[in-house]
């Protein structure tokens, strides 16, 4: 039997998707549970996930970009960086989020912790950082990590597999192992400078614990808390 839309009920996802659900822990976030700044509640928080959190890559955030018309896309990056000056990460330039980027800095970090049912959710705008800064992170990665930075056209397109194997191989040949890689001029890191930073925890009923800290003009933060 075939469906209105072209797939077969043999082909049909094999669950009850709306009776698909988590119920929540009991205990919850309270206004006298958050530290001064979002900084220092999110380093509270990443320590608890990278500890105790059951997570595969903790550091894992969906980076959400428009284009200057409104278009957005998202997709995830490592975070690699946090203090008071923001949340950095590193990219090829002219990939879609560096293109869109420059464009239009205004960007949203979602960090879905789902196994401790937490998010965070930082709103803000990026900047490049510094080349000096850029050539410090880059000299910590895997050689083979160094020059996948420089085989992949992120977010272009490509033939085939073929050739970006091609493209690699030509480079380790170029840059073996022991030898130096130059940092690339197309690649470097953002700095996410947050607006506000949401701290979501799950809470039975759907009756989650939303607590927002928004930037004031004097340099502090406000803090509200927001219905689920």
């Amino acid at each position: 039997m075939r469906q209105d839309d072209g797939v077969t009920d043999r082909d049909a996802v094999p669950f009850d998707l709306a009776a698909m659900r988590k119920h929540y822990r009991t205990e919850g976030l309270s206004e006298t549970d958050l530290a001064a700044s979002p900084v220092e509640q999110f380093a509270h928080w990443f320590k608890q996930a990278a500890t105790e959190g059951g997570l595969f890559e903790p550091n894992a955030m969906i980076v959400s970009t428009a284009d200057a018309d409104g278009r957005p896309s998202s997709r995830t990056v490592l975070l690699k960086h946090f203090d008071e000056q923001g949340f950095v990460f590193y990219t090829n330039y002219d990939s879609r989020k560096g293109r869109e980027l420059d464009a239009n800095p205004h960007v949203s970090l979602l960090f879905p912790w789902h196994p401790m049912a937490r998010q965070v959710i930082v709103t803000g705008t990026a900047r490049r950082t510094g080349r000096d800064e850029t050539a410090a992170y880059f000299r910590t990665r895997p050689h083979g990590s160094q020059l996948g930075a420089w085989a992949s056209g992120q977010s272009s397109v490509i033939a085939g597999r073929a050739e970006l194997d091609a493209a690699y191989a030509e480079l380790a040949a170029r840059y073996p192992e022991g030898k130096q890689v130059p940092v690339p001029p197309h690649w470097g890191g953002f700095r996410v400078v947050p607006r506000a930073v949401e701290f979501w925890q799950g809470r039975e009923n759907r009756l989650h614990d939303r607590l927002r800290y928004t930037a004031r003009p004097d340099g502090g933060w406000r803090v509200e808390r927001l219905a689920p």
